[in-house]
């Protein structure tokens, strides 16, 4: 027969933006933890609210299937003795299966004898397997744990109660002091609590209690009410997803109302009114049909809709006190010129094992300057640079940044422009933080794209410099982050240069301006463009490029980022080409041998003189007609010139002994194939590669 499962977890308020991946996770592992028992299912359904994370399993087996084993164990000759008694090898091995030497067979494998014994292993019943959701409850992880009274056990929240529900059973089991049962909890104000009769009865139960434990369905009720405020008032409503799913998982029994706020606040940025109602009083904000904004917010109560205007009125007073806050941070914040918050930068800490945030702006400007010039920017995009770094962190010491840490570089753009900064300029302040998250959306200017690549550079080499190297998942400086938005921007404005050769430029000029830090960044150029390298590697992932060819292009000798992808998207391209196995087979065959050598770069002089067939000079000079231009080529030109060489490279190979007893000879031969490998290097190692026929 078919079985149905209840599991729910009671807690204390979970936060928000953890209950979804929690509930998500709970899931994976009951899944997991089913199939390595081999009890087949047919669905399983979540729940989540904050005080709640609940699994509802249906069509659940009665038990494991019985499992009939062949166990193999010692050798024949292993197991009996010269006159033919078991041995202790066979007879511990009789014994560890459960069995007695009686029992045991023998079976040819691979010529050989071996002694086996044949198991029945009967399925255990559902009711022994399921106490074990135990442990797939405590095994969970989060990203803030805690403890209580005197366990030393540690979860997200305390644990409350605990629902095992099989049919209408209870599961027996324990974790601390609370022990499995039927009862469940309603909402905490306007419920009770009930005893389950059977797992079935779960969601309906609970939503005579004022719960909607389906996620989804609450969180269509909820924008189905915000929607209905904004129709009935004409009003547009941005449904941010990411505001939607912490609301939905605030509440459990959801009321959406509207509020009001003083008109005189709309002075104020609209970005700053935003902030305090999406982030930090988690409203949703209002606009006419004109997009632009209203005094007026949206929000939703964990409740119904008793008293409802107490709430509004107690919603309206919080609001009311931050946007006083702010509007009077915007007034005293404009009373300062740029110079004086510029000035001010001198006594903020950028980091105390590196520098201040001053010195870090000095040191961004020389970098800019030069990847300006490098990137090829008019004489007024270089101007609006200089300008940008030279002030771009300034909004970092306002009144309105310090109270709304989220809002860097946009109150540094607003500010810009109503102090007489250039459009360009105050564009590039803000866009120098971008992207803000892994796939965030990129600076759209030159200016902006430039300032961005030099302050997040800047924040890489010092970092490496002064030792906080992120190691495994720890990264507090988001330095991963800053590297991939590095390579991201690179690609979106095709900015072509090499990345150790500009590093090592940027650390020489910062030294002869004298405001480099009292660091030793020359060191650790090759550490940053291995790191570097490791985000290309992602970023190619996130393109489809295949594993193998962004780990070969990522293992080249070049270190230039537009090469490495355009390298990937060369070899993505021609992979499924016929000859594309044979091509790679004979390039990574030079790459091998030529390891057998060991020459500097300027002794790398082929002798014509001594060579002994034509396959030589047939590929000498196929080779230094590949070479020439070889490094200013495009990688999809490289790899056809390396591509040809496959034929005459075969030859050589057929019809010269490479590690001849001759020295001379056989140093004339790996001195040509190196030539070679440094040129497939220039591509990728491609021996790194899994071809296939």
């Amino acid at each position: 027969m078919a079985n149905n499962f209840l599991l729910e977890i009671g807690l204390e308020e979970i936060p928000a933006h953890v209950v979804t991946p929690s509930i998500n996770q709970l899931k994976k592992r009951a899944s997991d933890f089913l199939k390595d028992q081999r009890i087949s299912f047919a669905d399983i359904k979540t729940f989540s609210t904050p005080r709640r994370l609940a699994l509802y399993i249906t069509g659940l087996a009665d038990k494991q299937p019985d499992i009939d084993k062949s166990v193999k164990g010692p050798a024949k000759k292993i197991a009996k003795d010269s006159d033919g008694n078991w041995t202790k090898a066979a007879i511990g091995f009789s014994r560890g299966q459960g069995a007695t030497p009686d029992d045991i067979t023998f079976k040819d494998v691979k010529g050989t004898e071996y002694v086996f014994v044949e198991k029945h292993i009967a399925g255990k019943s559902l009711k022994e397997i399921l106490p074990g959701m135990k442990d797939v409850i405590t095994s969970m992880t989060f990203p803030t744990m805690m403890k209580w009274g005197t366990y030393s056990f540690e979860y997200v929240r305390p644990i409350k109660w605990l629902v095992a529900l099989l049919n209408d059973e209870v599961i027996p089991f324990k974790i601390l002091d609370v022990n499995t049962d039927r009862i469940t909890s309603g909402h905490r104000f306007l419920g009770k609590d009930i005893a389950l009769a059977n797992a079935d009865e779960y969601e309906e139960k609970l939503t005579e209690q004022f719960v909607i434990a389906d996620a989804a369905k609450r969180k269509e009720l909820i924008t189905k009410q915000i929607n209905k405020i904004a129709a009935d008032n004409n009003w547009k409503i941005n449904l941010d997803p990411n505001l939607l799913e912490e609301v939905n998982n605030l509440v459990e029994w959801p009321t959406a109302f509207f509020g009001n706020f003083d008109e005189k606040y709309l002075t104020i940025p609209d970005e700053v009114l935003i902030t305090s109602m999406r982030d930090h009083q988690r409203f949703f904000y209002v606009t006419d049909q004109d997009c632009k904004l209203l005094p007026h917010f949206i929000s939703v109560r964990n409740g119904n809709d008793y008293d409802i205007q107490n709430v509004v009125a107690g919603n309206e007073k919080v609001l009311t006190a931050r946007l006083d806050d702010a509007m009077f941070f915007y007034q005293e914040d404009q009373k300062k010129s740029i110079a004086d918050d510029v000035e001010r930068l001198k006594k903020v800490s950028f980091h105390d094992k590196i520098s201040t945030m001053y010195e870090k702006m000095q040191r961004v400007q020389v970098m800019s300057a030069y990847l300006g010039k490098l990137a090829g920017l008019s004489e007024q995009e270089l101007k609006d640079l200089k300008r940008a770094a030279s002030i771009y962190k300034f909004d970092l010491v306002t009144g309105m940044v310090g109270e709304f840490a989220e809002l860097q570089g946009v109150m540094g753009n607003k500010y810009a422009l109503l102090k007489g900064e250039d459009q360009a300029v105050a564009t590039a302040i803000s866009e120098h933080y971008m992207p803000i998250s892994a796939n965030g959306e990129l600076p759209k200017t030159n200016v902006g794209s430039i300032l961005a690549i030099a302050d997040k550079l800047d924040s890489i080499l010092t970092f490496f410099a002064a030792g906080m190297i992120p190691s495994g998942s720890n990264d507090p400086y988001a330095l991963r982050r800053q590297a991939t938005g590095v390579v991201r921007i690179v690609a979106d404005k095709n900015l072509n240069f090499d990345l150790d050769d500009t590093l090592d430029k940027l650390i020489d000029l910062e030294e002869q301006s004298k405001v480099a830090p009292k660091l030793d960044m020359k060191s650790q150029v090759a550490a940053v463009s291995s790191f570097t390298k490791d985000r290309i590697k992602q970023y190619l992932d996130d393109l489809g490029v295949r594993y193998d060819i962004a780990d070969a292009v990522t293992s080249g000798s070049h270190t230039n980022i537009l090469f490495n992808i355009a390298s990937a998207k060369t070899l993505q391209d021609h992979k499924d080409d016929d000859n594309f196995k044979d091509i790679i087979e004979s390039l990574t065959r030079v790459q091998r041998i030529s390891k057998k050598g060991s020459f500097k770069p300027d002794d790398l002089n082929v002798d014509p003189d001594l060579f002994e067939n034509d396959s030589e000079k047939a590929l000498y000079e196929a080779v230094s007609t590949a070479s020439k231009d070889f490094t200013s080529q495009t990688a999809e030109e490289d790899f056809d010139r390396l591509s040809q060489l496959k034929d005459k490279i075969n030859d050589y190979f057929d019809a010269t002994m490479v590690m001849a007893k001759d020295d001379k000879l056989k140093n004339n031969h790996l001195r040509q194939l190196t030539i070679i490998a440094n040129m497939i290097m220039y591509l990728g190692d491609l021996d790194k590669l899994v071809v296939k026929g």
